[in-house]
């Protein structure tokens, strides 16, 4: 069965820009950036946060919950498809990378929007439902150390409503999930994931091949 008609070539990635982003001014200066620092593959492609911000205001969100902030690319694009009165939580155990997002949103006029935590994840989101917050979020977005997505996972099925979205970035990771000669922790903890995900009925779920692979999953 041939599941992807279109090769994906360098070429026909520069036309899909071309006729599809529409970038913010605030976003390119985030993206060239991160694009000189070491870390710079961390950041999320721009195609990719155009669809995410698109799936924020197809399901009107008004509250986000985002687990690895880094330099501020994907909580920028999806707070600035929020409504004035939209939240995002964010956290990332990184007060140096969260500082250049914190000027990026200033600088785009969002960040009243924006509630920061530092720490880890793990603590942070049990946190969050220990204060009631359990189905307070619209949509989740994953995108931190890849050992640590099942317990984020686990965490955002309860923090994320019914019928809420739960985002999981890296979930190809540059192709060594079909690689049998990879079988460094993080490969193995995305290929578990990626399978649990597959057979859990608890929701509805889809893996696109973009970017380095973003699985969305619906709460049932």
């Amino acid at each position: 069965m041939r599941l992807i008609k279109t090769p994906i070539t360098e070429e026909l990635q520069r036309y899909v820009l071309d006729n599809s982003l529409r970038e913010h001014p605030v976003l390119a200066s985030i993206r060239e950036q991160t694009a000189r620092m070491p870390e710079y593959d961390m950041q999320i492609p721009p195609i990719q946060g155009q669809l995410m911000a698109l799936l924020v205001q197809l399901t009107e969100a008004r509250r986000l919950l985002e687990i690895g902030t880094f330099t501020g690319y994907s909580s920028t694009v999806m707070a600035l498809a929020l409504p004035a009165d939209g939240k995002i939580t964010c956290c990332d155990r990184s007060r140096n990378y969260t500082d250049i997002a914190r000027g990026y949103w200033r600088e785009a006029g969002i960040e009243s929007k924006i509630e920061l935590l530092i720490g880890d994840a793990r603590a942070l989101t049990a946190e969050l439902l220990a204060e009631g917050r359990a189905e307070n979020y619209d949509i989740a977005f994953i995108d931190a150390d890849k050992e640590g997505y099942d317990s984020y996972y686990e965490n955002c099925l309860k923090l994320v409503r019914t019928g809420g979205l739960i985002m999981l970035d890296n979930m190809l990771w540059a192709g060594a999930v079909t690689d049998s000669r990879s079988s460094d922790p993080d490969t193995i903890a995305i290929r578990r994931m990626n399978e649990k995900i597959h057979a859990d009925d608890r929701v509805d779920q889809c893996l696109l091949p973009i970017g380095d692979g973003l699985t969305v999953a619906r709460k049932r």
